[in-house]
């Protein structure tokens, strides 16, 4: 059986998914939703990975990658289904295994958050908050999401050809 979240585990995935729904929000509010708003977003995550503070363009998804290979080994341990296609697929497990899933990466997202608002402040002198908010989900939970079904599949395969050779 997995291991059961602690409080403060929990209280920190609900403040990081609020804080990023918060700036999601200001971002809107601030800035709107328009053609030009996108191009700046997208040119300004391009242009993140060459400016400084490059290193959290490995280092969190790097987090991210290692919190998603135990869980996705945890689950083939467990013979769980895949974490992604179960999100998607099965409306009476989605919300517990984002919850999961934000639990695992919340400190990852918030420290993608801090980095961006100083990256923001170094580079740009003003804060943009939805594109911070975008940026550490693309570096952090987008990592997870991908690489934990994957983790999950080859800890299937692995547990069942060791199972296979011991017969």
């Amino acid at each position: 059986m997995a291991e059961a979240p602690s409080r403060a585990d929990i209280l920190l995935a609900r403040g990081t998914a609020t804080i990023v729904a918060v700036l999601i929000a200001l971002g809107v509010i601030w800035y709107g939703i328009s053609a030009d708003v996108f191009e700046r977003l997208w040119r300004h995550v391009f242009d993140r990975p060459s400016g400084p503070m490059a290193f959290r363009f490995l280092v969190q998804p790097a987090m991210a990658a290692i919190l998603a290979v135990r869980d996705g080994t945890r689950d083939a341990r467990l013979g769980r289904s895949p974490y992604f296609w179960t999100v998607i697929s099965d409306p009476e497990q989605r919300l517990p295994r984002i919850q999961e899933g934000l639990i695992a990466t919340g400190r990852v997202i918030l420290l993608g958050l801090v980095m961006d608002v100083a990256y923001q402040s170094m580079v740009f002198a003003t804060f943009y908050p939805g594109e911070a908010a975008i940026v550490a989900l693309l570096l952090a939970f987008l990592p997870y999401l991908a690489i934990r079904g994957l983790a999950a599949r080859i800890a299937r395969r692995r547990s069942h050809s060791a199972s296979g050779a011991v017969r």
